[in-house]
């Protein structure tokens, strides 16, 4: 009989085997891959952004679902907790632009190595190759799990409580394969329609194809939803191989992909010149056709952009690239810095689970006490981390909601 097991050895599940252990509970913790924090491991592409360290408002206003709900949690742990938990656990970090948190040592294994010594010093055990596939319940409140051996033997383990953290549906690779909703939702919870977030974003194949390769930096991109400009963000983006990529992209995309599942219409304005207004870019144009006035558009254009958006900027500004800019009209000249402050790019679609830094939607948090995280429909069964439908921005902010739910759930209620 265990007090607790954890379903799920992911960053919330060892902070919460770790809490757990720590106050004395008999834990269990029971992971169907071979070992512990795989997706922690190739967080952040290896580098692991344990969290940031904005202030409590600033903070959870990148939270984008369930902000009210995880100040709970947050309050209970928070980013200067994350901090603190790592540094007394021997990582050293380093603190960077945005106010980002990450091993100094640059390899996210560092803080999966730390969770899970963390979780086994406390006196948690650990269960890998093994797969609970049911929970069983007497009169309302949680009694034992069943699960099935790497060799396919299914056997049943009591306990009095549950915590179910086995992450959302991205990176399935990793083991992030669902499994927390099925069973939720065998016990009545109801389950918030998952979707990728954080994730690149599909442009037409024409565009992909010609500007593949292109990274643009000091950008302003703002997202129009059938044509009414919804959020805007300011930084790096990429036309990679995936699709549309990079920081801003992915911000952008939590919208984006709601949007491209209602049916509506998606596209990313691009303001290529966030530091001139219109009437400045005009003033240049001018002083570039008096340096050389047989200056075609293709060639002025090239000294306002990178070589590869050339044609494509001709295209969508309706301008014939061999065309003298000084046969232009005043008007036409207007035109090009219009586009300038508005380039746009078309958005057909959004990339898989596979790609998605985290899953949006997941359990309902109605049904969840958010001072304890348990449910309210089943005594004894808690929830933690991305199983829930909570999902944030990039910025370590997502590693931070399963610090702290984590260590909430891993108390037990108490």
């Amino acid at each position: 009989m265990y007090d607790v097991i954890i379903i799920g050895a992911g960053a919330a599940g060892m902070m919460a085997a770790g809490r757990a252990a720590s106050l004395g509970y008999k834990t269990l913790v029971v992971e169907k891959m071979e070992k512990a924090g795989r997706k922690v491991r190739i967080t952040g592409k290896g580098r692991c952004n344990i969290t940031n360290t904005r202030e409590r408002e600033q903070f959870l206003s990148h939270i984008r679902t369930g902000s009210d709900f995880f100040a709970c949690s947050f309050d209970r742990f928070t980013n200067r907790d994350t901090v603190r938990f790592f540094k007394e656990e021997g990582v050293k970090l380093e603190f960077e632009r945005g106010e980002r948190v990450f091993p100094a040592s640059g390899k996210a294994w560092d803080i999966a190595d730390a969770l899970y010594d963390y979780a086994k010093e406390a006196g948690a055990e650990f269960l890998f190759h093994t797969k609970v596939t049911g929970i069983k319940t007497v009169g309302g409140r949680v009694n034992g799990v069943e699960i099935t051996t790497r060799h396919g033997f299914p056997r049943k383990t009591e306990c009095r409580n549950v915590i179910i953290a086995t992450g959302g549906a991205s990176y399935p690779s990793t083991g992030s394969t669902g499994d927390g909703y099925d069973l939720a939702h065998s016990l009545g919870h109801t389950i918030e329609a998952i979707r990728p977030s954080l994730v690149p974003l599909e442009a037409g194949q024409d565009i992909a194809r010609k500007l593949q390769g292109l990274k643009l930096k000091n950008t302003g991109v703002k997202l129009l939803v059938d044509g009414q400009a919804v959020e805007e963000h300011f930084g790096e983006m990429e036309f990679g191989t995936r699709g549309l990529e990079g920081a801003v992209i992915l911000r952008l995309s939590r919208t984006a992909v709601d949007a491209l599942i209602e049916g509506k219409k998606v596209e990313l304005s691009l303001d290529m010149k966030p530091a001139l207004d219109g009437e400045t870019i005009v003033g240049r144009i001018g002083r570039e056709l008096e340096t050389a006035p047989g200056i075609t558009v293709a060639e002025l254009v090239r000294k306002l952009l990178p070589a590869p958006l050339v044609g494509h900027f001709c295209q969508v500004a309706g301008l014939d690239p061999g065309t003298p800019v000084g046969a232009l009209t005043e008007q036409a000249k207007t035109g090009i810095a219009t586009r300038l402050k508005d380039l746009r790019i078309g958005v057909e679609d959004y990339r898989p689970f596979e790609e998605a830094v985290v899953t949006a939607g997941g359990i309902c948090l109605d049904e969840v006490d958010a001072d304890t995280l348990q449910s309210k429909l089943v005594r004894g069964l808690y929830f933690a981390g991305e199983v829930l439908d909570m999902d944030a921005d990039t910025g370590g902010y997502n590693l931070q909601i399963a610090f702290s739910t984590g260590y909430v759930a891993g108390s037990l209620g108490g």
